[in-house]
């Protein structure tokens, strides 16, 4: 006997039988039980979740010989035929080698004509977006007034491009993507039943790869097979998909948490001479990526018998969280760009390099870096400084590309009055993140008897945790307990961020007026008959 594909051989008989798609199976199974049928139903969803499955089950609960209901029996004449795809009341068409209107009309012509011998004579349209404008206008009439004999069972991968008017006349089911558990779970049976040695490690590869389709996980489960030779093992799946080991990809994040270029470039080396799929690994760095910012959040995520539990621990521990979410928008955004490379590793090293570049802890080496590249021409005009605002000695930044470490506490601030002696406690504050933000955007009210108040802008998004690292900080700089006050008031002076807001607005107008009296800038605007550039001219700070 031939051999049978998986996706053939365990190809859902009954709704039982059917993976993920609760949502569908209970309204159908009461609507069948009930006896309220409908003339025409649409199922939409991606490639390999069911949809011509569930449209053939649907069949057999409408034809079975021992009556309609959700549980056909499967044995008799009319299941058996249908399962085997020559039922006689059964029209299986493919819209997308039927798109003439010539060709619809002629299969229309039979519905009103009885069925041969089952219950109900059902057209079963696979791709029914794939008909051309007259195929759908054919099809209209009889979609609106059907014969009672007839049930009309569409598919389609694109509902988009149905007509508004054939949706309106169906009952549509979106069926949904498969998660990889759902997929590699049932991977799992499968091979268990067919009594074929597997490593447990392999399946989430494999529904990893099947990108929310079961038919394409049991695809790649018989390709595993023929290529491990009857057994589905780790390494050979990875081998087989372009993958790396775990290990491997741990590497890659141990040199990107230490900042070390060398190590990451050498690593990179290691994994391409094992030639992976490199739009593969990154997806292996993102999922990486999610799972350490969630062991963070909840360590008890990371099970004690994980073989990976020590590295990951110490990932963990070792970034910040502002690192993990910038490589995993990084690395995301390098996903999607990856194509455009002019070679995948070339594309996949500068992901890499992008994401250790724009490190928030890297200023060191990110300053080096750009006091060795060579300089930019653009238009710039000379540094100006107001001469009403006094210039803090550390100018606040909403969003800092090269935050400097904070400068050692000498000797603890007395002295805390005014706005001004806020402004510099600021600058000194050993802060990052959301607490260091609150700093920022906090204006000074007041400073007595241990309590300062401050006013917080309108609208800024409030943590207490990050409230009390303020508090804690505030503390050790001024070497006494400090009870933090937030009020939502408006503060009398500007804040830190404000007041840098203003200062950058009133440097980039003198920057502007330099450059429109500029005699050589006016000269050169004159002889092009030029404007400047929107935002072309930048203040240099």
């Amino acid at each position: 006997m031939s051999y049978q594909v998986l996706a053939r051989k365990w190809r859902p008989k009954t709704f039982d039988d059917l993976v993920g798609q609760q949502h569908v199976v209970q309204a159908l199974s009461n609507a069948l039980n009930r006896n309220q049928l409908h003339h025409a139903y649409l199922f939409t969803g991606t490639r390999g979740v069911g949809k011509t499955t569930l449209a053939r089950i649907l069949s057999k609960a409408l034809n079975c010989e021992q009556g309609i209901s959700a549980k056909p029996c499967g044995v008799c004449s009319a299941c058996r035929e249908i399962d085997s795809g020559r039922f006689v009341d059964l029209l299986e068409v493919d819209a997308a080698s039927r798109t003439k209107v010539d060709q619809t009309r002629e299969l229309l012509d039979n519905v009103p004509y009885a069925p041969a011998r089952a219950r109900f004579k059902v057209y079963l349209i696979d791709e029914v977006h794939m008909f051309s404008t007259g195929s759908f206008n054919a099809l209209l009439k009889t979609l609106e007034e059907p014969p009672a004999h007839v049930k009309f069972l569409l598919a389609t991968t694109d509902p988009q491009k149905v007509p508004v008017t054939v949706l309106s006349r169906c009952l549509q089911f979106n069926l949904r993507r498969l998660l990889p558990s759902e997929i590699a779970e049932q991977l799992r049976h499968v091979l268990t039943t067919e009594g074929l040695e597997f490593a447990p490690a392999a399946l989430p590869l494999l529904a990893r790869a099947a990108d929310g389709s079961m038919r394409d996980g049991l695809s790649l489960l018989d390709q595993a097979i023929a290529f491990g030779g009857g057994r589905v093992m780790d390494d050979a799946v990875r081998t087989m998909l372009g993958t790396v080991s775990g290990d491997l990809v741990l590497n890659l994040l141990d040199a990107l948490a230490a900042a070390d270029g060398a190590q990451l470039l050498a690593e990179v080396e290691r994994v391409a001479a094992l030639t992976p799929n490199f739009d593969e690994l990154l997806r292996e760095l993102l999922e990486l990526l999610h799972r350490l910012a969630l062991i963070q959040q909840i360590p008890t995520l990371l099970a004690a018998d994980d073989p990976d539990q020590a590295r990951l621990s110490a990932l963990a521990t070792a970034m910040s969280a502002e690192d993990i979410q910038l490589y995993y928008q990084v690395v995301l955004t390098g996903q999607r760009d990856l194509s455009l490379a002019p070679d995948p590793r070339v594309g996949f090293e500068m992901v890499l390099l992008r994401a250790l570049a724009f490190r928030p802890a890297a200023a060191t080496t990110a300053s080096a870096q750009v006091a060795s590249s060579p300089p930019i021409a653009r238009a710039v005009a000379p540094k100006f400084v107001p001469s009403s605002v006094p210039t803090p000695a550390i100018a606040p930044s909403v969003i800092q590309s090269e935050p400097s470490a904070a400068p050692p506490v000498s000797s603890p601030v007395t002295r805390l009055e005014s706005a001004e002696d806020w402004q510099q406690l600021v600058m000194r504050l050993p802060l990052k993140g959301m607490a260091q933000q609150i700093a920022h955007h906090c204006g000074f009210i007041s400073w007595a008897n241990g309590q300062l108040t401050l006013g917080l802008e309108s609208g800024f998004f409030r943590m207490p945790s990050s409230e009390m690292q303020l508090q804690d900080a505030v503390a050790q700089i001024l070497g006494t307990p400090v009870k933090l006050v937030l009020q939502n008031a408006q503060a009398q002076h500007d804040s830190p961020a404000q007041r840098q807001l203003r200062e950058a607005d009133l440097r980039q107008q003198h920057a502007v007026e330099v450059m429109n009296n500029d005699s050589v800038a006016q000269q050169l605007r004159e002889t092009f008959d030029a404007q400047w550039a929107p935002g072309g001219i930048h203040a240099t700070d």
